[in-house]
């Protein structure tokens, strides 16, 4: 079975939106943490312009990890794992076959 014919219940529609929007507020806030400090420290002109490059590269990086396409989302779901916005645990709503797929993605095991 590939990655695109999973079945996905209305019960796991719902833990994976859960799960994929915990994750994105994680990378946000880290985001927001980054970017706070990087305002505090600005001193000269060219440091705003910085951090609005910044700002950009984080978001081009957020809009290429979050993909909520069923086809998708458990590779999604390994890279936020693997970036440290989600755990294993909180796919705990998932049938196994997903989870499983999702350690064996992470670990080849």
């Amino acid at each position: 079975m590939t990655m695109r014919e999973f079945h996905w219940s209305p019960a796991e529609k719902k833990a994976a939106r859960a799960a994929y929007d915990a994750a994105l507020q994680t990378a946000l806030a880290k985001v927001i943490a980054e970017f706070k400090a990087k305002a505090m420290a600005v001193t000269e002109p060219d440091d705003m312009w910085e951090i609005e490059d910044y700002l950009r590269q984080q978001r081009r990086k957020i809009d290429g990890i979050f993909d909520y396409r069923y086809s998708q989302l458990l590779f999604v779901f390994v890279q936020m794992i693997h970036l440290g916005y989600l755990s294993e645990e909180q796919l705990a709503g998932l049938s196994d076959e997903k989870r499983e797929a999702v350690h064996f993605l992470l670990t080849g095991e």
